[in-house]
C-alpha cells in the first residue's frame, strides 16, 4: 500500500475527530451558573469528555463551588473519563445492559430533584440511545434488549431505529424534559445523525417528538420485526405517545449544537485543499446500504480518473449493513471491503472508511476497530494470500478480511461521536 496516502488519510481522519472534540467544542456552549444548583445528565459516547470539559469550565475556570454541580454521566464501556463531582458510568452499546438501566434510573431521579432556581444541562451525544435504558411500563430490560437486537439485524435506519425506541422508553422522545421541569433545561449535543435533527440524536429525551406509536408500528411490519408480546402491548398503547411540539414542558428549554458532521467533514477538506487537491464533498449526509454506497463512489473515482483530475471525495452520515453471513464488521468495514473490490487493480488510489467515536460496529468492545484503509492492490494483496474478497463480503466478515491484511484503523476511543467519516484519495497513477 502507498504509504504517503495511507498517511494523508490517516490525518484526514484525526483533523475529523479532532473538530469535534468535546474540549474545543463544548465550552464556548456552557451557560451561565443559575443562581442554584448545576444538575449535569449526560450521555452518549462523548459523555465522559463533555462533563470533563463542563467540569473544567465550572469548577476551574469560574471556580464555581463544588457543591453547587452535581449529576452523572454515561458512556459506552471503555469511554469513561476521570471526573470530579459528577458520577460516571460506563455501559453496553449498542445493546443496553443492566447499567445503562441504572443510568438511566439515576438521571431521571436527579432531574425530578431540580427546582425553579436549578439548571438541568443534558449533554447528549450519540449512544445515548443505547445508555439511557428506561423500558416503558410492562416492557422488561429483557423485552428492551431483544428489540434492539431485532432492529439492528433488520437493516433499519438509525431514524427509524429511534422511532420504535422512543416510544418504548421512560426517558427518550422528550420524557426526560418532563421530569426536569420546573428547573431550567438546556442540552448542548455532538450530533452523529443526518440531518443533525435533535429529535433523533440520542432519541431526543429533551426535545418534542415529531414521531407516532403509528410510525413505530409501521416500522416494525416493515422490516417484520418478530417481537416479544409486550412490546407489542406497549406499541398499541396510546398511553405511551410521546410529548409533541407545543407541550407546555418545553418553554423556556434551549438546544444548541457543540458539533456536527459537516464540521468534521469541512477541517477535512481544508486539509485536502491544502494539499493541493480538489475536493468533491458529497455531504455530511449519506446514507444507504454499505456496499452500494461504496459501489457508487468507486463509480465517481474512476470518472475522476479519467478525466485525469488529483482529487479526494469525502463523504459523511451513517450506512446500513443487512446482515446474511456470520462474520464480524460494521458499516464502514463493509464499505471499505465493498470498495476493495469495486477498485481492484486501479492506481493510485485509496481510502478510509473509520467511525469517528473509534468503533465500528463489533461486539461492543472499546478495542473493536473503527474501520479500515483500502487501495487499489488491497484486492491483489488478499488474494496473493489466498483470501477471496467476494467470499468475506458474502459472510459479512470485514473484520477478518483486514484483520489478515493489517489494515484495520483501531484508535480507540476517540471520545466524541459525529458517525462515518470517508475519503477516497484519486491521485497520480
Amino acid at each position: 500500500m502507498n504509504r504517503s496516502l495511507r498517511s494523508f488519510l490517516a490525518d484526514l481522519f484525526d483533523r475529523a475527530v479532532g473538530a469535534a472534540h468535546p474540549a474545543g467544542c463544548l465550552p464556548p456552549l456552557l451557560p451561565e451558573p443559575p443562581a442554584g444548583r448545576i444538575i449535569l445528565l449526560a450521555a452518549g459516547k462523548a459523555a465522559g469528555a463533555m462533563a470533563e470539559a463542563a467540569e473544567a469550565f465550572y469548577l476551574k475556570e469560574l471556580r464555581l463551588p463544588a457543591e453547587r454541580l452535581c449529576g452523572l454521566a454515561v458512556a459506552r464501556h471503555g469511554y469513561g473519563r476521570p471526573l470530579r463531582q459528577v458520577t460516571m458510568i460506563e455501559a453496553g452499546h449498542p445493546i443496553p445492559d443492566a447499567a445503562g438501566l441504572e443510568a438511566a434510573g439515576r438521571a431521571l431521579a436527579l432531574a425530578d430533584g431540580g427546582g425553579p432556581n436549578d439548571l438541568v444541562l443534558v449533554l447528549m451525544s450519540g449512544g445515548a440511545s443505547a445508555n439511557w435504558i428506561a423500558p416503558a411500563p410492562g416492557v422488561s430490560f429483557e423485552d428492551k434488549q431483544s428489540v434492539t437486537r431485532a432492529l439492528l439485524r433488520s437493516g433499519a435506519a438509525i431514524g427509524e431505529i429511534n422511532t420504535v425506541r422512543k416510544h418504548l422508553s421512560r426517558i427518550k422522545g422528550g420524557r426526560l424534559a418532563r421530569h426536569a421541569h420546573p428547573a431550567h433545561l438546556v442540552t448542548l449535543a455532538i450530533s452523529d445523525v443526518p440531518g443533525d435533527d435533535p429529535a433523533v440524536i440520542g432519541s431526543g429525551p429533551t426535545v418534542p417528538d415529531p414521531s407516532t406509536l403509528a410510525q413505530a408500528r409501521a416500522i416494525v411490519a416493515k422490516y417484520r420485526l418478530d417481537l416479544p408480546p409486550s412490546v407489542t402491548r406497549a406499541l398499541d398503547d396510546p398511553a405511551n405517545e410521546s410529548p409533541k411540539p407545543g407541550d407546555a414542558i418545553f418553554s423556556g428549554t434551549r438546544f444548541a449544537l457543540a458539533a456536527r458532521p459537516a464540521d468534521s467533514l469541512a477541517a477535512a477538506e481544508a486539509a485536502v485543499r491544502a494539499a493541493g487537491y480538489e475536493c468533491i464533498s458529497l455531504g455530511a449526509d449519506v446514507e444507504g446500504e454499505a456496499r452500494d454506497v461504496a459501489a457508487s463512489h468507486a463509480r465517481l473515482a474512476r470518472d475522476l480518473r479519467a478525466q485525469g483530475k488529483r482529487a479526494v471525495i469525502l463523504s459523511g452520515g451513517e450506512l446500513t449493513v443487512t446482515i446474511r453471513g456470520r462474520g464480524r464488521g460494521g458499516p464502514n468495514q463493509e464499505y471499505a471491503l465493498a470498495l476493495a473490490i469495486a477498485l481492484a487493480d486501479m492506481p493510485g488510489v485509496a481510502a478510509i472508511a473509520a467511525d469517528t467515536d473509534g468503533t465500528d460496529g463489533g461486539a461492543g468492545s472499546a478495542a473493536d476497530p473503527a474501520g479500515a484503509i483500502v487501495d487499489g492492490g488491497t484486492a491483489a494483496r488478499a488474494k496473493g494470500l489466498g483470501l477471496d474478497p467476494a467470499a468475506f463480503l458474502a459472510d459479512n466478515d470485514s473484520t477478518g478480511f483486514f484483520e489478515a491484511l493489517g489494515d484495520l484503523v483501531s484508535p480507540g476511543p476517540t471520545f466524541t461521536n459525529v458517525n462515518d467519516f470517508r475519503a477516497i484519495v484519486v491521485d497520480s497513477p
